[in-house]
């Protein structure tokens, strides 16, 4: 689908009406990099949680309060040495929270940490417990993305490749990384399953209301692709969608998704961020463009909620509220 009428439109919009439709919400003073974000059940409260560069999850309780505190994922996890610190050599005694979902009857928040690999935090908050940190024999490296299905409380989440932390990821990227894994958790047996091997970047998963199926984006290989989880094709897959540097996906409370992509911007080749919905079979129904806000800085999700679009992005210090 040709997204040109939909960068028409956004790029003649005047300078008061861009405003007008976007608001951010900032961090605490030295917080960066809310990758994903996870709203609790009750939607009247607007209350989400998001993950941040220094280990720390921050809990956001409306615009009187802001951002505080809430839990972290380190250990050994030091307040004085951690909090607000962007020195990648600390990452692996501070943390790196990146895919966040809740399961609503436990009120449980399972978290993807690059470091300490699946975990979970409880409606106090503090200090989160390592779940799993291998599957088959083999530790996770870099666990990124992660969804929950609500009915069964399983867990589906995602090992991003070889690359074993943040701070070589480029290499990842460079070398065509295609050592990623899709793996479930399922805590009635406390049993984690490696559902797909050899995924080239595996960044995004996002799991379909009926539990069917789940979506996985894959970052390095730029397509998306669709795991049958239950049916006549359960434990096949197809590629459904080709897209630049796809990231987080998150399903819709109409079941369809929003994921976090770019779009390549001619003639200098830059990317731009977007965010595209999407139905499970991969046709596109809208691009938003968000460059007149993140320039060419990428996105890593997009979140519904109350008709507006929650960003999410590893290079910023707010979360972006988008108004469509």
């Amino acid at each position: 689908m040709s997204t040109f009428p939909i960068f028409v439109l956004l790029f003649c919009f005047p300078p008061v009406l861009l405003s007008q439709s976007f608001r951010s919400l900032q961090l605490p003073p030295n917080a960066i990099g809310p990758e994903s974000i996870a709203f609790e059940s009750r939607p009247v409260t607007g209350r989400f949680y998001v993950g941040i560069a220094d280990g720390r999850i921050l809990q956001y309780n409306g615009p009187r309060v802001g951002f505080r505190d809430f839990g972290f994922t380190g250990p050994n996890r030091s307040k004085r040495v951690c909090d607000g610190t962007i020195d990648p050599d600390l990452g692996p005694v501070c943390g790196r929270p990146l895919g966040l979902a809740f399961h609503y009857s436990s009120n449980k928040l399972y978290i993807c940490d690059v470091y300490f690999g699946l975990m979970v935090l409880g409606s106090a908050g503090k200090q989160a417990t390592q779940v799993s940190a291998a599957a088959d024999g083999q530790p996770y490296r870099f666990c990124k993305g992660l969804d929950v299905h609500q009915l069964t409380g399983n867990v589906l989440f995602t090992d991003f490749g070889a690359v074993k932390d943040p701070r070589n990821a480029s290499k990842a990227l460079n070398t065509n990384d295609s050592k990623g894994r899709l793996l479930m958790y399922e805590p009635d047996a406390d049993r984690v399953t490696v559902l797909l091997k050899n995924l080239s970047g595996p960044a995004g998963v996002a799991v379909s209301q009926d539990g069917a199926y789940v979506l996985v984006s894959n970052f390095i290989g730029n397509n998306t692709i669709r795991y049958w989880l239950r049916g006549p094709r359960a434990n096949t897959y197809e590629s459904i969608n080709f897209q630049e540097r796809p990231d987080n996906i998150r399903r819709t409370v109409v079941g369809d998704f929003w994921r976090a992509a770019a779009m390549v911007k001619q003639p200098a080749q830059s990317l731009v961020p977007v965010g595209q919905r999407m139905e499970g079979f991969g046709r596109v129904s809208r691009t938003i463009s968000f460059e007149a806000w993140y320039g060419n800085q990428l996105i890593s999700e997009v979140h519904e909620f109350g008709g507006e679009l929650y960003l999410g992005s590893r290079f910023t210090t707010f979360v972006g509220v988008y108004r469509f």
